[in-house]
């Protein structure tokens, strides 16, 4: 603070202020490629999530708006742009093991939660926004579903706040338990993709366990975050406003779009493998700024704010969903 006149300069800000320098701190140190020096290593998307929870419980996020867009679109760029390393043939071969597991999962989640909510007295629309982000892919279904919905910031919050809590646990805990169970592969990426929530937690944890588990995990999650699309529809004939006569904004995911695009063109274009290498090598990086990203927007306040029952609800729906398709996926995958 300038002592004359009383006015916080750019000085103050930046550099007396620990939370925003320790923030950008850690920002560049996530970005770096110390993986090209030699003995390097690059940070793992799970460490770069735990380091953004830890900054999250120590600090208040310094820049909350510029956090929240940039994870948003950061991550549908960083998805994007693996496409680039994806061969669509081979792709599609290996993701239609998975197709009929997201079809019968995304029904009984959506049904079960709605039961089991209403079981315990939970609001009915949060209710539906958990099994939602259960079902599909966590906050970009409930983001799409919301506002057909006409959800409130309460409801929005409750809901967010348990599938980042649950995105955090399933990034930490699947690739161990895969290992565990000796998964292959293909059937960690598949069960990775089905039993965890959001799509950037289901990237972290597929590229954790190895390049062919990312590859199908990412597939399959694509393809099952389409259901947004049908269930925002649904959601809008069964929640419709007598009065409006239930028309509500949907959001579609357009970068799932983009992502195939990008897998076609890596798969029928002459593109330079320089170039193809260099897009998927950035993807990743961004992967990891984004994973830090959300765990640093992860607040105290936000996670006090989902309450027991709703927790109830997102843990026994998750539980459920994992451990099923886990016996499903060990049966029938090789």
């Amino acid at each position: 603070m300038n002592a004359e006149n009383g006015v916080l300069t750019g000085y103050d800000v930046f550099f007396k202020s620990p939370a925003r320098i320790i923030y950008i701190a850690l920002v560049i140190m996530v970005v770096l490629p110390f993986d090209m020096l030699p003995f390097g290593v690059s940070i793992a998307p799970w460490f770069a999530l735990f380091l953004g929870l830890v900054y999250a419980m120590v600090f208040q996020c310094p820049y909350p708006k510029f956090n929240k867009k940039t994870s948003k679109y950061l991550l549908q760029a960083s998805v994007v742009g693996l496409g680039f390393g994806m061969n669509l043939i081979e792709s599609l071969k290996s993701g239609s093991d998975g197709m009929l597991f997201t079809v019968v999962s995304v029904v009984s989640v959506m049904a079960l939660g709605v039961l089991i909510g209403r079981w315990l007295g939970i609001n009915r629309k949060t209710s539906y926004l958990i099994s939602s982000g259960t079902a599909i892919c966590g906050g970009s279904a409930i983001a799409a579903v919301a506002p057909v919905l006409k959800a409130d910031d309460n409801e929005m919050a409750v809901s967010l706040g348990v599938v980042f809590v649950l995105n955090a646990v399933g990034l930490f805990l699947f690739p161990p338990l895969g290992h565990l169970f000796d998964m292959s592969d293909t059937q960690f990426g598949t069960w990775a993709a089905i039993a965890i929530h959001d799509t950037s937690s289901v990237v972290g944890a597929g590229d954790a366990y190895g390049p062919e588990a990312l590859r199908i995990a990412t597939l399959i999650k694509l393809t099952r975050a389409l259901w947004i699309i049908p269930l925002a529809l649904f959601t809008m004939f069964i929640f419709r406003d007598r009065k409006d006569g239930g028309k509500g904004k949907i959001s579609i995911p357009w970068f799932i779009f983009l992502f195939i695009l990008a897998m076609v063109m890596n798969t029928y274009l002459p593109l330079p493998e320089w170039l193809t290498s260099t897009l998927v090598y950035i993807s990743k990086k961004g992967l990891v700024l984004t994973l830090f990203l959300i765990g640093a927007g992860l607040s105290v306040k936000t996670v006090k704010a989902v309450g027991v029952k709703p927790f109830v609800l997102a843990v026994a729906l998750w539980i459920i969903i994992s451990v099923s398709s886990f016996f499903v996926v060990m049966a029938t995958i090789d």
